[in-house]
């Protein structure tokens, strides 16, 4: 039987105030659930509420109306950083650490492993990264850090990687060998993968897509022979 889920919404709304006070919305009526092992691809034009979703379905963020739960995963207290794991949309690695502290840096907060950064190596690894791995952040590219950040949010084996837009800075090429070597790892460790992305390429390499128009969402199952 299947367990219950992640995360879950019912009738989820958020709008957020203008200047002139006025409310302005952003998502209408989400109701969605995400379940271990999902694979699921966020898609929608700039201004369609993707990120704001992401923020909610992770706890960063909480709806104006409505409701979330995480019956999986406990209280919202508890997501970060161990439950669920975020990949933000612009550069998220602290500045005077190096690539290598940058990936440790989770599980030393959550258990202060002496094996933190041997870890953090092994994945620097996998993602072909190793040689970045005494670097600081601002001596490597806009790509190799959204590669970082990937490994970062996968070290500490969360149930739920949220994703936003973390291929927007490679090319063809680089997206794709990101995304083998993410899916590798999670399909590893069991957890959910939510992937924001206007790649339609990357949204296809997904079982399930979401689609936000306007801050309203669809969702649908990709059939198995549209899966690259």
């Amino acid at each position: 039987m299947m367990g219950d889920p992640l995360a879950e919404t019912h009738g989820l709304c958020r709008s957020f105030a203008d200047g002139n006070r006025a409310r302005l919305p952003v998502l209408f009526d989400i109701n969605c659930h995400i379940d271990a092992s999902d694979r699921i691809a966020l898609v929608g034009v700039s201004g369609s509420g993707k990120t704001t979703l992401l923020h909610i379905l992770g706890g960063l963020d909480v709806p104006t109306t409505g409701a979330i739960a995480w019956p999986a995963l406990g209280q919202r207290e508890t997501l970060r950083p161990a439950k669920v794991a975020f990949v933000f949309q612009r550069p998220s690695l602290f500045p005077a650490l190096s690539v290598a502290q940058n990936v440790a840096l989770p599980v030393l907060l959550l258990e202060g492993r002496d094996n933190a950064e041997v870890a953090a190596l092994d994945l620097l690894d996998q993602f072909g990264l190793l040689d970045l791995a005494a670097k600081l952040p601002e001596e490597i590219s806009g790509g190799q850090a959204q590669c970082v950040a990937m490994a970062r949010a996968l070290i500490t084996k969360p149930r739920l990687i949220l994703a936003d837009e973390p291929t927007g800075q490679l090319d063809s090429a680089g997206a794709h060998h990101l995304l083998d070597i993410a899916l590798y790892l999670v399909g590893e460790s069991g957890a959910a993968f939510v992937l924001a992305t206007h790649d339609e390429a990357v949204a296809a390499r997904l079982d399930i897509r979401w689609s936000l128009d306007a801050g309203r969402l669809s969702t649908d199952v990709l059939p198995r022979e549209a899966r690259r």
